[in-house]
């Protein structure tokens, strides 16, 4: 099925080109790479280790820029790892190899650790003076970002004994939870996980219902693996907070995301006080469905004139890139890159990882794809969602290793604005009343997806965090009670939730991989909602400024960054104006309905 499927939609040879990181894992360059990086970090302890506080600028910027060298080197190796083992997760080769990577990583983080716990020693007033030198220049928010941590931080032994433990951490259990879900079949035709969601999508009750028990069943067969990952993870992250001195579970991904803890307070307080908007919608949704009850196995169903054709993949990339090309034909001629030249992964295969991302992987390549397409109008979404992505990165690489990571708030900001500009595009092809309000319910459930159901899992991760901690591990049922507690609190009385929707927490990677990762979605809805506002108002001007945006990469936090559109990311007024745009978008379709 899965390879008729493929050929049907086209996609049988969109399979990425990782020749542009490394040919092949026996590649002789391979192996020379990874020795050659070891060798280096060790010169570089050699040269530099308790020196920090005595460097000026000059050599201080030596250090940094063989530092930044040699981990881009590392992360071309690791990225080539990741993304063989992604679309190979049965292959026990690509799986050893990633874990070889690992342990390469962690004694060559050994080694070049002293770096940032003498540059957060060095005093104050000697940082900010080196700082200010213009050779530093390029450095400086990298540099001024480090210092964040210093708090945290540990002695030079025991970081080291962290980072040489690393490879049998978080990783590997991550890693374990992907082999779980890559070998795991569902149903009596043994579908992957991605066939069957796809399902809750299906115009048929009968077929959505058989969907969500085949994927509840499948699930139960390894939840007791899945449970026992998901505590150790848990457990994981209680230690390391307690040893780091963070004052809550959320705390290192605030820092990381250079979040002030009240600006997400904030965010999250707004968005759980308009809770009332995807209730009215269910309730709306349920009425034009004909039901008598909507359950969580029918959120998804296609209400009555939507566009269900299955569109190939190449009609696909013409609706995406087109989209791109009415913003802007510089974004469009860097998506074009993407599939023209072997940067993305489409294919439904057997072992292949499920989901979607866009990876950056280091500024000297290019950022790759992974998506698994299924021809539905879902995935077209999806598409412009990781295109935002890898088009983003894409041009934050021109800051270097460093300076290019953004942070994960303004990265999703750059991949849902690109799924607004599809919608957009593809809404003025619609020309009957019906098929434009199906098609503008459709994109509601998808901010939906971005917005609520994206806090009501952060507050899931809330009760599951704090109640690890203060009770001990966890069983699949006290798990199950709080994801209960926080879809209820969502949806209220407008979608009944059954016994077998308990376990489907359990399937969700960003929970183990990136705790506290997923309001960063919520956070780059509720902007783009705002940015897209400006985009109407003033086009000529708009689009330099974001592109700009996205230009600058990590080069600045995320309060400096937006600056330039006027945005104050404390003001609960600016998140209400991103809800209120939902609201007035669901308040059309009421209208409508009512006619």
């Amino acid at each position: 099925m899965t390879e008729s499927l493929n050929s049907t939609l086209g996609t049988e040879n969109v399979i990425w080109n990782l020749a542009d990181l490394y040919p092949a894992l026996d590649d002789p360059a391979l192996a020379a790479d990874l020795k050659n990086h070891e060798a280096e970090a060790q010169e570089i302890r050699a040269g530099f280790a308790g020196r920090l506080a005595e460097l000026d600028a000059a050599t201080l910027l030596e250090l940094v820029s063989r530092l930044e060298k040699l981990e881009a080197g590392a992360g071309r190796i690791s990225t080539f790892a990741f993304l063989n083992f992604a679309a190979n997760t049965k292959n026990a080769e690509a799986s050893a190899f990633m874990q070889k990577v690992r342990e390469a990583g962690s004694r060559i983080g050994k080694e070049t650790v002293f770096f940032e716990l003498e540059w957060n020693r060095v005093p104050q007033e000697r940082a900010e003076r080196l700082l200010d030198e213009p050779l530093l220049a390029p450095y400086r928010h990298y540099l001024a970002g480090l210092r964040r941590y210093a708090p945290h931080l540990l002695s030079d032994a025991e970081e080291t004994l962290l980072i040489e433990k690393a490879p049998a951490g978080r990783g590997s259990w991550t890693t374990l939870f992907d082999k779980v879900m890559g070998h795991l079949k569902f149903g009596p035709t043994g579908r992957s996980e991605e066939e069957v969601l796809s399902d809750l999508y299906l115009p048929d009750r009968e077929q959505r219902r058989q969907a969500a028990a085949e994927l509840t069943a499948g699930l139960n067969s390894q939840l007791h693996v899945l449970t026992h990952t998901f505590n150790t993870l848990l457990a994981d992250k209680m230690i390391d907070d307690r040893l780091r001195r963070y004052p809550d579970w959320l705390s290192s991904m605030n820092l990381h995301n250079e979040l002030q803890d009240r600006t997400v307070v904030t965010l999250v307080e707004a968005v759980t006080s308009r809770y009332d908007i995807p209730q009215r919608y269910y309730r709306l949704k349920r009425r034009l469905l004909g039901l008598e009850q909507l359950t969580d196995y029918d959120r998804y169903a296609p209400l009555p004139h939507l566009p269900t054709t299955t569109v190939p993949w190449e009609q696909c990339r013409q609706m995406v890139l087109d989209s791109f090309a009415q913003f802007s034909p510089e974004m469009a001629a860097i998506g074009e890159k993407f599939f023209s030249r072997g940067w993305i992964h489409a294919p439904l295969l057997e072992g292949k990882r499920g989901g979607a991302f866009a990876h950056p992987a280091v500024p000297e390549v290019h950022p790759y794809i992974m998506v698994n397409y299924t021809g539905n109008l879902r995935d077209i979404s999806t598409v412009a969602h990781e295109l935002g992505h890898g088009v983003h990165q894409y041009l934050a690489a021109s800051q270097g290793y460093y300076n290019s990571s953004t942070p994960l708030v303004l990265a999703e900001t750059a991949s849902v604005f690109a799924e607004l500009l599809l919608f957009n595009s593809q809404l003025e092809l619609l020309r009957g009343a019906e098929a434009r309000r199906a098609f503008i319910c459709q994109k509601l459930e998808s901010i939906f997806a971005t917005v609520f159901r994206q806090v009501a899992m952060n507050r899931f991760e809330d009760r599951v965090h704090r109640a690890r901690r203060e009770q001990g591990e966890l069983s699949a049922e006290e798990i199950a009670s709080h994801w209960r507690a926080t879809q209820q609190a969502m949806f209220a009385d407008s979608v009944a939730l059954s016994d077998d929707y308990m376990t489907w927490w359990s399937y969700i990677p960003h929970f183990l991989s990136t705790p506290g990762y997923v309001y960063s979605y919520a956070f780059g809805e509720l902007l783009v909602l705002a940015l897209y506002r400006l985009y109407q108002q003033d086009r000529e001007v708009f689009v330099p400024k974001y592109l700009e945006l996205l230009r600058a990469g990590g080069g600045a936090s995320p309060y400096r960054l937006v600056e330039p559109f006027g945005v104050d990311l404390d003001d609960p007024r600016f998140w209400e104006g991103g809800l209120e745009v939902i609201d007035e978008m669901l308040a059309g379709v009421e209208r409508d309905f009512a006619a």
